[in-house]
């Protein structure tokens, strides 16, 4: 395969700004693809944490010039590289950027979140202008970045720096698809013919996500079950009938995870490093767990962890609905992550409900991340529905079993245990109830009891490879077909 030019466009990067795995993937991904020969650039936000950070940012040598509104915006450009062949660039601008959230705050999305992503997604294409950078491919994510596409096949699709430029528009999360007013296509500048129920129209709204899956070349989702599923009205989201239009530019690529970062052996967050050739360094990371979160009760009874954003998505409806009957059990369990204001106010005051068997702690930490991962026995995600997940990937690679909801890219890992043949990685439920979370925890417990039996499940869940070598080819191989579906002409 020839070497692209390749241009991501995120609404977040890992260490630069995260709320989900969102970050993570286009972190890791364009460092994947780098390696394999290609050039890489990622463009975000320059929003307050970057400002805030040490990241060693530099101001870029030129101003942008962003079309918003009938005017011309002046916006701040800053970089950094992670390496020869991977780029960061940060467009500023701080009436939109310099915030304290991302997308907003608990009690809900910052109002003017349109504008702030149009002006967002006119300025990567800008910014490609004003560099010279020519991509062949840009691959956006999400509905911050989903009108890139969009502005392509419109707007853009005839400037000279551009129009060899194809779109890769990959969907993390449908729930969410930026959905606005219909005023915002004024905003956004685009022909007002695009404004049907073919183009961006939505019940008479703007949806971001429709322009970005009807518009973009290929589309993409972060694992193979979840691509089936977005095309059923049950995780559909009002978009199925759109997507099974597009099948056949469609193709779920499960998302890797960056062992640099997340490895026992070398993770220097924890109390102990260890493999699965000598497991006693967990069992100090598993006393450390305890100490953070102060639980009491016998060494004996397996800690289950749980990092996550506090979502009805992540299935904390029937966390909530189960949990006095888990707390009845030989374990405890320790909560961390932040998210919808109901869910925080609920699970912090069940931690003070159970003191010493579950921990709550409701904010963003990293570094305890990793202590969960390391000191915890059993990992739970009990989602309604799942994309893809990495916390159960992480998990495999630190000898912590996850227990989840067969569904998206749950499903698509994590095989069910069977004692009799030693075969599958962990635990996994089918129903979306309470009743059905119980009892797969309870089976859990009684193979945890044979330790003969769960060190073997330990050391098999930890030779598990999900790196991003396999999913960068893969990647790869989509881009060079979205490069050949639309062949440069011969004046170009």
């Amino acid at each position: 395969m020839e070497p692209k030019r390749i241009l991501f466009a995120a609404s977040e990067v890992t260490p630069f700004a995260k709320t989900g795995g969102l970050a993570d993937v286009a972190a890791s991904l364009p460092t994947a693809l780098a390696s394999l020969g290609h050039q890489v650039r990622v463009v975000m936000p320059f929003y307050r944490s970057v400002k805030d950070g040490a990241f060693g940012i530099k101001p870029y040598e030129k101003a942008l010039s962003v079309p918003f509104k009938g005017q011309q915006l002046r916006a701040g450009v800053f970089s950094t590289k992670k390496s020869r062949n991977v780029h960061f660039y940060f467009i500023q601008r701080d009436e939109f950027f310099d915030r304290g959230g991302l997308y907003g705050t608990s009690e809900g999305d910052y109002f003017d979140n349109a504008e702030r992503f149009i002006f967002f997604s006119r300025g990567v294409l800008e910014f490609n202008k004003l560099s010279g950078f020519q991509p062949d491919i840009i691959h956006c994510h999400d509905w911050q970045t989903s009108l890139v596409p969009v502005f392509l096949k419109s707007l853009y699709e005839s400037d000279p720096v551009l129009k060899r430029a194809k779109s890769v528009f990959t969907i993390h999360n449908l729930a969410y698809q930026g959905v606005f007013s219909k005023e915002m296509m004024a905003v956004s500048e685009l022909p007002l013919e695009l404004f049907s129920m073919r183009g961006l129209e939505y019940y008479g709204k703007m949806n971001f996500m429709k322009g970005g899956i009807v518009f973009s070349d290929v589309i993409t989702t972060v694992s193979e079950k979840y691509a089936q599923e977005i095309q059923i009205p049950e995780y559909g989201y009002g978009m199925d009938g759109v997507l099974r239009e597009r099948r056949g530019n469609i193709y779920g690529i499960l998302n890797g995870v960056d062992y640099t970062s997340w490895n026992p052996r070398t993770d220097p967050h924890i109390a102990a490093k260890y493999d699965r050739h000598n497991l006693s360094g967990k069992k100090k990371c598993k006393e450390e767990l305890k100490k953070a979160y102060k639980l009491k009760g016998s060494q004996k009874f397996p800690i289950i962890g749980i990092i996550s954003r506090l979502a009805g998505q992540k299935g904390f409806d029937i966390l909530a609905g189960a949990l006095d009957d888990l707390m009845k059990m030989d374990l405890l369990m320790v909560i961390l992550g932040t998210g919808e204001a109901k869910y925080e106010r609920q699970f912090a005051a069940l931690g003070k409900k159970y003191p010493g068997r579950l921990g709550v702690r409701i904010a963003f930490d990293n570094v305890l991340a990793h202590k969960i991962e390391a000191g915890s026995d059993m990992f739970l995600m009990p989602s309604k529905y799942e994309p893809c997940g990495l916390n159960q990937m992480y998990s495999l690679k630190y000898g912590t079993i996850p227990i989840v909801r067969a569904t998206g890219g749950l499903d698509d890992t994590i095989q069910s245990f069977d004692p009799k043949t030693g075969g599958g990685n962990g635990f996994k439920f089918s129903a979306y109830s309470p009743q059905a979370l119980i009892e797969e925890t309870q089976r859990a417990l009684h193979i945890f009891q044979d330790k003969k039996a769960w060190t073997a499940l330990v050391q098999k869940a930890m030779t598990m490879d999900f790196s991003w070598k396999k999913s960068a080819q893969k990647y790869d191989e989509i881009y060079d077909r979205a490069i050949k579906r639309h062949p440069k002409t011969s004046d170009e």
